[in-house]
């Protein structure tokens, strides 16, 4: 099988240096992986670094910063030209196992209607959210990502088993809301049939959005415990930012609109008046970008 791992890289340097590193250690058999650094005009010397450590891959240098949905466009675009079959798309702020590739193949080759799957994501060892209350050797085995949930009903997405230490209690492949961007293996005739992540997001939520296209279109979304990743989550965009609060305010809006039962539109219209007029000027200026279609990278300054 022909694949085709694309890392989006943004001021990511230690951090995808680290990334690169796991994936050299990759077990491959007779997969055949193609590795694309797609860079969004990172200003910290990455590219360099990238250069001066690894020799086999390919990277594309953009001229400015597309976000998450433009900049991993540029990386499939590129490799479905090349004929890849699947696609890794892969933040630059993780570590794999070297047998991820071959438990991802495993289930994409078990059933001809999966076209996403989501590996099982750990927290990377020492950076838990909550890494106080769990014994040493607990570490490095919580749970970021085991399947994804929607709660349709309030626009809330989030991950089954967050926070959790593994005890071997989601070990079953089964069908899912979405997968995380932060680690996705999509098939090639996905992006050829529904299209690429929408650039309207920018950064985040594109994943949820992507996953709903698929759906509609009738593939299966699945999540393969056996395919292991480690995330250093948000080493790229702090949790709890401006930046974080401005694009999942406004993207909420965008996703909800389109997706979700009427009663979940109102109540989201509704909050977004309160937001209008509440003192909070990210989420204000969130809710005034979407309401006149400053879409993409808005007015949000980066």
């Amino acid at each position: 099988m022909k694949i085709a791992i694309v890392v989006l890289n943004y001021n990511t340097k230690g951090e995808i240096l680290d990334c690169l590193e796991s994936l050299s250690k990759l077990q491959k058999d007779d997969n055949e992986i193609e590795i694309i650094i797609v860079d969004n005009a990172s200003t910290d010397d990455s590219v360099s670094a990238i250069r001066k450590n690894f020799k086999d891959l390919t990277i594309v240098e953009n001229q400015q910063n597309l976000g998450f949905s433009g900049g991993n466009n540029v990386g499939v675009k590129k490799t479905l030209k090349d004929k890849a079959e699947w696609f890794l798309i892969l933040n630059p702020d993780t570590t794999v196992d070297d047998r991820l590739i071959l438990e991802l193949v495993k289930v994409a080759n078990s059933d001809s209607l999966v076209g996403i799957i989501g590996p099982k994501i750990y927290f990377a060892k020492g950076l838990e959210f909550h890494k106080n209350r769990y014994k040493e050797g607990e570490l490095g085995k919580v749970i970021w990502y085991a399947g994804g949930k929607i709660d349709w009903n309030n626009v809330l997405a989030s991950h089954r088993g967050v926070d959790e230490v593994d005890k071997g209690h989601y070990q079953e492949i089964v069908e899912t809301d979405f997968v995380s961007g932060a680690a996705m293996f999509v098939k090639s005739q996905v992006f050829e049939k529904i299209g690429f992540f929408d650039e309207r997001y920018f950064l985040y939520l594109e994943d949820l959005e992507f996953c709903q296209r698929a759906k509609k279109a009738e593939f299966k979304i699945v999540f393969a415990p056996k395919a292991i990743v480690w995330h250093k989550n948000a080493a790229s965009a702090k949790v709890g930012s401006s930046l974080q609060d401005y694009f999942i305010t406004r993207n909420r809006l965008l996703f909800g609109l389109k997706y979700t039962p009427l009663r979940s539109k109102i109540a989201l219209l509704h909050q977004a008046i309160s937001f209008l007029v509440g003192r909070q000027q990210v989420k204000r200026q969130a809710v005034f970008d979407f309401l006149t279609f400053r879409l993409g990278k808005g007015s949000f300054k980066i």
